[in-house]
């Protein structure tokens, strides 16, 4: 089981890849299968991440058997969350 802060790494992780891979449109998801793969993730931790993510209402997920993630989707709170997080870097850069 992951401890606390790989967690919240796995979480911040899964977000930015669903913002980077799908340009912040919230109509584009991602499979599961390819977030599991791209960050080398657990599947149990990544179905526990997304558990999370979407129970904060920042992503979607289309579950498939097995409490398996099949494609997530950033939710338009998801995005304006990572919009806001990117132009604080930008403003302290």
């Amino acid at each position: 089981m992951a401890t606390l802060h790989e967690r919240k790494n796995y979480r911040e992780a899964i977000m930015k890849t669903l913002y980077e891979t799908t340009e912040g449109n919230r109509l584009l998801g991602v499979t599961g299968a390819k977030l599991r793969d791209d960050l080398r993730m657990p599947e149990q931790d990544l179905a526990a991440a997304c558990a999370y993510l979407a129970g904060e209402g920042l992503i979607t997920v289309d579950w498939a058997q097995g409490n398996t993630p099949a494609m997530v989707t950033l939710t338009h709170q998801g995005i304006r969350r990572l919009e806001a997080e990117e132009a604080e870097e930008e403003e302290r850069g």
